[in-house]
């Protein structure tokens, strides 16, 4: 048998290739890692994951070029809301290359964006059935709200938008109650979303008894920027908090599985400020019209005792 120089056998491989995948095709797979160079070439890891054990069972590189990467990248971002990163699961049309040097390697010329919004609904489902399954999506709920809930542990970013116009709102309330709050701090979009939330959670543990409800709060966003909160750790953690939780992350239409599972679920940060306001002023009249009831009350028996010594 003849030896083949490796160029020769890489040559011969190309060669097959080309010809045995001529055409495009239509793919599913993760992104597990995208990195963009000086140049505008996205290079993507392709993955994909056994559904029961998680573990990868492909993996593949794949490149976008520069050319084509900014106008798919804008569009699939207009569509779904957020940007082509890791972590999430796409459709694409691509063709199989094998490059001498670089081997093999896929290069992606669409994304189906609208697969992807597709994809994160069908997981969050799933996530919900499985805490139902598990008998603990109502346990949040099933606590009682304190009548003054002025103690607050609020988990946001320090730089969210959202989280000052909360603490606006509870500093400078037209009743004048007076709010004791402790921020912990959490990263509130991207992939340590999950982790960060979790972490601040157990901080919280450590010291309920200093708090009488606890406050999530975000800015608005896309939906797939708010993802992380359809994630079943984190809805696993709400629901079984001993403490009521309020969510407040700034979404207009579709909850969460966080909102799904927490004890009270509002569009917005200034939302769950009014909703402690109110739950106080509402505590509040009702101390004044028992007070007034009293009063009424007493004025009567004195004046009828009145009466009767006097008629003695």
């Amino acid at each position: 048998m003849e030896a083949l120089k490796l160029s020769e056998l890489a040559h011969l491989i190309k060669e097959t290739i080309d010809i045995g995948f001529s055409e495009f095709y239509m793919i599913i797979a993760e992104i597990n890692q995208l990195t963009v160079n000086r140049s505008g070439h996205a290079y993507l890891q392709l993955v994909e994951k056994d559904t029961k054990s998680d573990k990868i069972i492909a993996n593949l590189r794949a490149v976008i070029w520069a050319n084509k990467f900014l106008m798919i990248s804008d569009y699939f971002q207009s569509v779904a809301g957020t940007e082509i990163k890791s972590g999430i699961k796409i459709l694409f049309k691509a063709e199989v290359t094998f490059h001498q040097v670089y081997g093999l390697s896929l290069v992606i010329h669409d994304i189906d964006p609208a697969y992807t919004l597709g994809e994160f609904a069908k997981q969050k489902q799933e996530i919900i059935k499985q805490l139902e399954a598990d008998g603990i999506i109502e346990m949040n709920k099933s606590l009682e709200m304190p009548l003054v809930p002025q103690r607050l542990a609020i988990i946001s970013s320090p730089t969210a938008a959202g989280l000052g116009d909360f603490l606006e709102h509870i500093n400078n309330n037209e009743f004048g109650y007076k709010f004791h709050y402790q921020l912990f701090e959490a990263i509130m979009q991207g992939e340590k979303t999950e982790q960060s939330i979790i972490a601040a959670l157990d901080k919280i543990y450590e010291q309920q008894e200093n708090f009488d409800v606890v406050a999530i709060i975000r800015g608005g966003g896309s939906k797939l920027d708010l993802s992380a909160f359809d994630a079943y750790n984190i809805a696993v953690n709400i629901a079984q908090f001993p403490l009521p939780v309020i969510t407040g992350i700034g979404h207009q239409r579709d909850l969460s599985v966080a909102d799904l599972v927490a004890h009270k679920s509002l569009k917005t940060p200034t939302a769950v400020a009014d909703f402690l306001i109110n739950r106080i002023n509402e505590f509040d009249t009702e101390i004044t019209d028992n007070y007034l009831k009293i009063k009424e009350l007493i004025n009567e028996k004195i004046f009828e005792k009145q009466q009767f010594l006097h008629n003695l």
